[in-house]
């Protein structure tokens, strides 16, 4: 990294910000209530509130956001006449999933090889700690030069909408001529990046009825409808041989004209098993950023375990469909229910539940606000160039915000690089791109103000 006062200050706050992820990782501030209390996203959110606070934020609250969750506001004064900035990351974090596939215990920041290991520590805990590192650090020299606003959401990862609804409640509240999305990350360690475009995502329950129950397999097997049979048929109807979605009338063949990933490397990030076939057609970059993609995020029917002889009368799965920018989400749910509804065999009975969904994102990278970012990476990665990349995920926020301030300027940056294996056993976060990243932010506001 470049020596500069702002680096160096960065790199002097490296210990406390570890000791701060680790006070927040420690928070089990999953949103979803019927699995973790609700009292350990309640106590993420106060430890934010009075990090806030700490740095002479205003105006700090605990914002009851209309899915039941919290997200947490503060704003902090700049120069007269100076830009308003928003900084946005979120507190809660997926579920550990496996906790015995973990190495070190999944609530518990562990430095391991270099990393820092833990659940949120780069989705997206890391992200406010980078945010309160380049305020820091700028405070240390010279002071911000921009208005401050940050927001900091409790109910991300469970995409059930409350920020956006809080916000289009409340239009003037996160209202800024830049906003900061700390929720992405680098197309790899060491590649600064700025992703300029999001899939949306819709998630739809799909329910198969087919008797009024289950009847034993060698009486009534083979002529008695299998509901399990029929919605294992209607989830496979959602791909063609390939592995390609295939929802009736929406359009896979988009093309990502960005930077490309290299098909080698995504089968060494994504641990692809040898010998077993990559799915879909065009680049990765294609498949990944630009087009549609469907997955079946689990089946409820009789574990193999205990199962015994039956035709099962009812079954149900949750169905994931990430939806590529320039496509409509509620359109996309429509198609992929009617085609739901359409593919199920047999006369069977079929109910429909849409539980979620965000619109994609693209982002306007002719702004003065990327040429400011631009020159901060460089920066902050020895001269590096930064790079335009597309994410798979939603962050269905982003779309809000782009609507409700149509002339504000929108970079996701953040720490979420492959390595990082975020919503996957052993997250972790490299502290290395902690430190370039906040130096990065830190050198952007500065920038910025300049513009």
């Amino acid at each position: 990294m470049s020596s500069n006062p702002v680096a160096e200050t960065v790199a002097s706050l490296m210990p406390r910000a570890k000791a701060e992820l680790t006070e927040l990782v420690a928070f089990k501030s999953v949103a979803d209530f019927d699995q973790f209390p609700r009292s350990e996203s309640e106590g993420a959110a106060n430890w934010v509130a009075d990090a806030l606070r700490a740095e002479g934020f205003q105006d700090v609250a605990l914002l009851d956001t209309p899915d039941g969750t919290q997200s947490v506001y503060g704003s902090l004064p700049g120069p007269e006449g100076a830009k308003t900035v928003l900084l946005y990351a979120h507190y809660d974090v997926q579920p550990p999933l496996d906790e015995a596939g973990w190495a070190t215990p999944p609530f518990e920041l562990t430095e391991r090889d270099g990393r820092w290991y833990g659940r949120g520590s780069a989705d997206c805990k890391g992200g406010l700690v980078m945010h309160l590192l380049a305020l820091r650090a700028l405070k240390a020299n010279g002071g911000v030069p921009v208005n401050v606003k940050v927001i900091a959401e409790g109910s991300e990862e469970q995409g059930t909408g409350g920020l956006e609804r809080y916000a289009e409640e409340h239009p003037e509240l996160l209202a800024a001529d830049t906003i900061i999305i700390g929720d992405a990350g680098n197309f790899r360690v060491g590649v600064p990046t700025v992703t300029t475009a999001l899939r949306g995502m819709t998630l739809v329950r799909v329910r198969v009825d087919t008797l009024e129950g289950n009847l034993h397999s060698g009486q009534f097997g083979g002529a008695a409808p299998d509901a399990l049979g029929a919605l294992i048929r209607v989830l496979d109807s959602l791909r063609a041989e390939d592995g390609s979605t295939t929802v009736d009338g929406l359009t896979g063949t988009s093309r990502w004209d960005g930077l490309q990933y290299d098909e080698a490397q995504f089968r060494k990030d994504a641990k692809v098993l040898d010998g077993v076939e990559l799915i879909g057609s065009g680049t990765v970059a294609d498949r990944i950023w630009a087009r549609p993609a469907v997955t079946v995020l689990g089946i409820d029917c009789p574990p193999v375990v205990g199962a015994t002889p039956s035709v099962q009368a009812g079954a149900r799965a949750l169905v994931s469909l990430r939806v590529p920018p320039g496509v409509d989400t509620v359109e996309a749910t429509k198609l992929l229910q009617a085609h739901l509804e359409a593919h199920t065999p047999w006369g069977a009975r079929v109910q429909l539940e849409q539980i979620g969904q965000g619109q994609p994102f693209r982002a306007d990278t002719t702004s003065p606000a990327y040429a400011a970012m631009a020159r901060a990476m460089s920066d902050a990665y020895d001269g590096a160039e930064m790079q335009y990349a597309g994410q798979g995920g939603s962050i269905p926020l982003c779309n809000t915000l782009a609507s409700l301030y149509p002339q504000a300027e929108i970079l996701l940056i953040g720490l979420s690089e492959p390595e990082a294996q975020i919503h996957a056993v052993n997250e972790s976060v490299s502290p290395e791109e902690l430190e370039r990243l906040s130096v990065a932010e830190a050198l952007f506001l500065r920038n910025y103000a300049a513009n």
